[in-house]
């Protein structure tokens, strides 16, 4: 039986390759097992038998808790989809040949956006004859992300859309301001030091009063 069901493993019946390279329900490789001994292999433990690579040769197959394992997996997906449905994408847009004082005020905007924890897609506009120079695109992509390496990371090498050369920035894990904020919440504010206030000590005189002379 052909599996039809997107981006989900063969599973138990649905192998139908005649041999495997079998991984059991302790993590121990098996070797490479016929696919008969390990279907009948994951039900004496009551299992399922699970192909995790099928673009291996031979496929490997890993006996395990089926149901357990796409709950997980559909768990982990719904949250790493609602974190990425909280985060916002801003765009920042920019000229092959743009100026120096324009190019440190969008670096500084994408600091901000990257500290605020937000995604930014980094575009650069090619218009006309600008299209045989693509190198400078590049160069310009490439500069600002050494500028704001430390706020963010590259997931997307430059690519071209339509008269767009983009880069996805996303922020860091480890937010150097946020950091730093924590840091000083959790040191205690240091007290001025009060200057101490000596009391003149009165001399005593070497010399009798007058009323004992």
């Amino acid at each position: 039986m052909a599996n039809t069901r997107e981006e989900e493993p063969r599973v138990n019946s649905e192998i139908t390759t005649p041999e495997i390279l079998l991984i059991d329900e302790k993590n121990a490789k098996r070797g490479v097992v016929n696919i008969q001994e390990a279907l009948r292999m994951a039900e004496a433990v009551e299992l399922d038998l699970v192909e995790v690579a099928p673009q291996a040769n031979p496929p490997v197959c890993r006996i395990m808790n089926y149901g357990k394992y796409r709950f997980q997996q559909q768990k982990r997906d719904k949250e790493a989809h609602k974190k990425q449905k909280n985060q916002v994408v801003k765009e920042i847009k920019m000229r092959p040949k743009i100026d120096l004082h324009d190019y440190d005020f969008k670096v500084k905007a994408i600091q901000t956006f990257l500290q605020a924890g937000n995604r930014v897609k980094v575009s650069v506009f090619f218009r006309g004859r600008e299209m045989a120079f693509l190198d400078r695109g590049r160069e310009v992509l490439s500069k600002v992300a050494g500028a704001v390496a430390e706020f963010g990371r590259v997931e997307t090498e430059p690519r071209m859309e339509g008269s767009y050369m983009r880069i996805m920035i996303a922020p860091n894990a480890e937010n150097p301001l946020k950091k730093a904020q924590q840091r000083q919440k959790k040191e205690p504010e240091a007290q001025p030091v009060q200057p101490k206030v000596q009391k003149a000590k009165a001399k005593k005189s070497l010399l009798p009063d007058a009323d004992q002379i």
